[in-house]
């Protein structure tokens, strides 16, 4: 496999302080978007999102420092009333989002992408065998922080709480994690390939 720890170096392999604004509002911008792609789910607060998966792919490609700038600021920019979070009941952004009972979930996917960066720059993404472990890593993560927010702010039992915060989204956190585990070990080849040519 490659000797580059992160996709991001990869790429940009001389990396300036403008080069990794880019990146941070790149990478912002792109959260947001996913962030967009909200499905209510009935009876729950949380909505289905590919927010997770945008922290996924920030997490693992930016390595644990770029990662967490860029999440932070995406937090930052949300609070500030830029309307980048995921529609959510009658307030969609503000500090009220991070204090509500889905903040959690944005706090677990700010850890998480220090997580996943950390694993990244140990270059944890660039094969099968240790890329889907890093990213389930990540996903407990994002769901211990989102269902212990949860679970404390609306007052459920626990049962309830893994009813309205977790059980609706193992398919499709199964999925995400399926895509970016297969697509990062492929990409990596990819660029090894053409390294080695």
């Amino acid at each position: 496999m490659s000797s580059t720890a992160t996709l991001r170096v990869a790429v940009a392999p001389r990396s300036t302080a403008l080069t990794h604004a880019l990146f941070i509002v790149g990478g912002v911008a792109f959260i947001a978007a996913m962030a967009q792609l909200s499905i209510p789910v009935p009876g729950s607060p949380v909505p289905v999102t590919g927010q997770t998966l945008a922290a996924l792919l920030v997490g693992t490609t930016y390595g644990a420092r770029l990662a967490v700038s860029t999440f932070a600021t995406y937090l930052i920019a949300g609070i500030a009333g830029a309307p980048v979070f995921a529609p959510s009941g009658a307030t969609t952004h503000g500090f009220s989002r991070i204090t509500g009972a889905t903040g959690g979930y944005l706090i677990g996917m700010l850890v998480a992408s220090l997580v996943l960066g950390y694993l990244a720059d140990r270059k944890a993404d660039q094969k099968f065998l240790t890329s889907y472990p890093a990213l389930l890593i990540g996903e407990v993560v994002i769901f211990g922080f989102g269902l212990t927010w949860l679970h404390q702010s609306l007052g459920l039992t626990w049962s309830a709480t893994f009813a309205a915060g977790f059980t609706p989204f193992i398919i499709g956190e199964a999925l995400k994690i399926a895509i970016v585990g297969t697509s990062l070990p492929l990409v990596w080849r990819k660029i090894s390939t053409s390294i080695n040519k």
